[in-house]
């Protein structure tokens, strides 16, 4: 499995921050795993960890939010990233709103979307939440945060 850990190693995707609520708990996490996955009718799916805080309020959620954030907003990605909602209430220490279907919208995202979730896909240690987008805005441009940009963030759960 070397070669595929070399393939692997060799991408660089955007993150972006996913944000749940469901049964009265808000949850968000910083994402690596997510892409557009159909044209028509355009769907985007978001894979989000089991063992994350997020998982556990996304399964409940009627839509789920996500946000892009630019290479400068480092912060806000170490936040979602680096701290876990079993013992933080991240969304105190950001500006957000509530968006379609009770999503939580992170109000200083570079661009968002909510999404309904049409289904998921369990692909191992996570799962894949297929997302039609019904809301979106945009509030800044530059280039994206990536993979590359978060490596020196600790994860706040370990990937298993």
């Amino acid at each position: 499995m070397a070669d595929v850990d070399a393939f692997m190693s060799r991408l660089n995707p955007e993150m972006c921050v996913v944000t749940a609520a469901a049964g009265g708990e808000r949850s968000g996490c910083l994402v690596g795993f997510s892409s557009q996955c159909s044209i028509r009718p355009v769907r985007f799916v978001v894979w989000l960890s089991k063992a994350n805080h997020t998982y556990g309020v996304a399964r409940d959620a009627e839509c789920l939010a996500v946000h892009l954030l630019t290479g400068d907003q480092h912060k806000l990605a170490a936040l979602f990233g680096g701290e876990t909602g079993d013992e933080v209430d991240k969304f105190s220490q950001v500006r957000w709103t509530w968006g379609h279907g009770g999503a939580v919208v992170l109000e200083d995202a570079a661009a968002w979307f909510v999404g309904t979730v049409e289904r998921s896909v369990d692909g191992g240690d996570h799962v894949g939440f297929v997302l039609e987008p019904v809301q979106c805005g945009r509030r800044a441009d530059g280039p994206l945060l990536r993979l590359g940009d978060a490596l020196d963030i600790s994860p706040g759960h370990p990937a298993d």
